[in-house]
């Protein structure tokens, strides 16, 4: 059996900014995490940390792929995604990355862009292509 993955961090330059944002997107308040300078939010098994690394002189940076998340209702996530003013305006395979489609490859997804620069893909849990 693999390893666990437990914890995917997001470098942000403004903690409560970040906080409020993905606690709007996700709808989950998510919990600060003490003398941290972060913010976590769990994600199933997985905690979405949020991390200011402005604390440590350091400049935010975005992670260099999508962070995938699978959800049950695809129209909430998109309609509060939409309200951010966040979905992303790339293309994917032919279409927009912000369109709630079916792609390629039979997921129905979206993707969204945080202020920070990092990429967000939203799949309806129904459709989940794992490789099996």
């Amino acid at each position: 059996m693999a390893d666990k993955l437990f914890r995917i961090i997001l470098q942000v330059d403004d903690l409560d900014k970040a906080a409020e944002f993905y606690a709007k997107l996700l709808d989950d308040p998510g919990r600060r995490i003490p003398r941290a300078s972060r913010h976590y939010i769990d994600c199933g098994p997985i905690i979405l940390a949020l991390v200011d690394v402005t604390a440590g002189g350091e400049k935010a940076k975005p992670l260099p792929d999508h962070i995938y998340f699978a959800v049950s209702d695809l129209e909430k996530v998109y309609a509060r995604a939409q309200e951010l003013g966040c979905l992303a305006s790339d293309d994917v395979h032919g279409a927009s990355a912000g369109e709630m489609v079916v792609r390629p490859w039979g997921e129905r997804s979206f993707y969204v862009a945080d202020p920070w620069g990092n990429g967000l893909c939203f799949v309806d849990e129904n459709t989940l292509f794992t490789g099996r």
